[in-house]
């Protein structure tokens, strides 16, 4: 997929809930909300989260990881992450992201 394929933002009242809408290679379509941006080695990688119909993550654990830009006007793209070291780094960022979470809502 190209890096504009499948990218749509909506915001709807709240200018805070962005959802992105994916168009996979299978033909399916995916509504997922942004989860969280990380950066890793300078670059910003957006890390969605499927919603069901009723706009609720879906609890399967599935999310999608793609490198994230933004042109000089503030339009957001996406491209693949084809570099497996890369992946992995980035992996290992978002787990430090998820645990941090999981600290954050201990008593």
């Amino acid at each position: 997929m190209s890096e504009n394929d499948f990218l749509k933002q909506e915001i709807d009242d709240d200018p805070n809930d962005y959802r992105v809408t994916l168009d996979l290679d299978n033909g399916t379509t995916v509504e997922c909300a942004i989860m969280t941006i990380l950066e890793v080695d300078e670059q910003d990688y957006i890390v969605l989260v499927p919603l069901d119909e009723n706009d609720e993550p879906i609890e399967e654990g599935e999310v999608y990881i793609y490198r994230y830009f933004e042109d000089e006007d503030g339009n957001a793209s996406l491209d693949n992450i084809d570099n497996d070291e890369e992946f992995e780094r980035v992996s290992e960022c978002f787990d430090e992201f998820l645990d941090e979470q999981e600290f954050n809502e201990l008593p």
